[in-house]
């Protein structure tokens, strides 16, 4: 088995490989198209990294999926990030691809696991079964076919109806070496508003020349990762505050002494 291929090797690194080390919170796209205005990891997630509280017992694992129209690119994509190739030749996914990346965020261990949906409809019941649990929402769709932008909204609407929890969304514009400087404009205004509407970070790519690639998997990874700590750390607050009410509950409220007396056989 090739460690490439391999998710359990990943896994199981010591350290994650350099480009895949993160201490400075890494930037947008740009900062006009994004919900998440801010520059660095929060002062909370810093502080908790830089400790070795129990927040950060257990192994950290987030879950992205990919979705969008067949020939979108999310295949070109994931395996541009994950085995730095590229393949023309790629055929539709069936149901569903999975990768797994370490990273090291904050010099804690972090994995993000990658979900490359199929994006036909006839795997579509397929696929939405994994939706389930999802982290990021990552709607993909082809910048030299206006069309498939068209359809993103309902992919994100179908991948919120399977999760309770709002993830982090992002809308993907692949294939950017395709067009031109002018033709790219017009696209973008229109991409840009829908990733508005949806509430979604936007990001335009290019697979096969790898322009934009890595900025947006380190992105992914790390707004996962301060949503993963924030969340175990207002968890485990509730566990700790509903155990302490427990306990002061009892103290204030002492069982009352029974009015009858034993004495013996006789009782009153």
């Amino acid at each position: 088995m090739l460690q490439s291929r391999s998710v359990v090797l990943k896994m199981m690194q010591s350290k994650a490989c350099n480009d895949h080390c993160i201490d400075d919170f890494p930037k947008p796209f740009s900062h006009c198209f994004t919900p998440h205005k801010q520059n660095d990891f929060s002062f909370t997630v810093r502080e908790i990294c830089s400790s070795t509280g129990k927040f950060l017992n257990g192994l950290k694992i987030s879950k992205v999926i990919f979705l969008g129209d067949v020939a979108a690119g999310k295949t070109s994509l994931v395996n541009r990030f994950c085995h730095k190739v590229f393949n023309c030749n790629y055929k539709a996914t069936i149901g569903v691809d999975f990768e797994v990346e370490r990273f090291d965020i904050l010099k804690v261990p972090f994995n993000l696991q990658i979900w490359d949906t199929a994006g036909q409809e006839r795997f579509k019941c397929i696929a939405s079964s994994y939706y389930r649990g999802a982290h990021v929402i990552a709607v993909v769709f082809d910048l030299s076919n206006i069309y498939s932008l068209s359809n993103c909204a309902k992919w994100l609407e179908e991948a919120l109806a399977c999760n309770t929890l709002r993830p982090v969304i992002f809308l993907i514009g692949t294939k950017r070496d395709l067009l031109s400087s002018s033709a790219y404009k017009h696209v973008e205004k229109r991409a840009t508003q829908l990733a508005q509407e949806l509430g979604a970070e936007y990001w335009a790519v290019s697979s096969r020349t790898g322009d934009g690639v890595n900025e947006l998997f380190l992105r992914i990874a790390a707004l996962a990762f301060e949503v993963s700590i924030l969340r175990d750390i207002h968890t485990t607050s509730n566990k700790l505050s509903i155990g302490t009410d427990l306990v002061t509950l009892k103290t204030l409220n002492p069982p009352k002494k029974s009015k009858f007396k034993c004495n013996g056989s006789n009782c009153m």
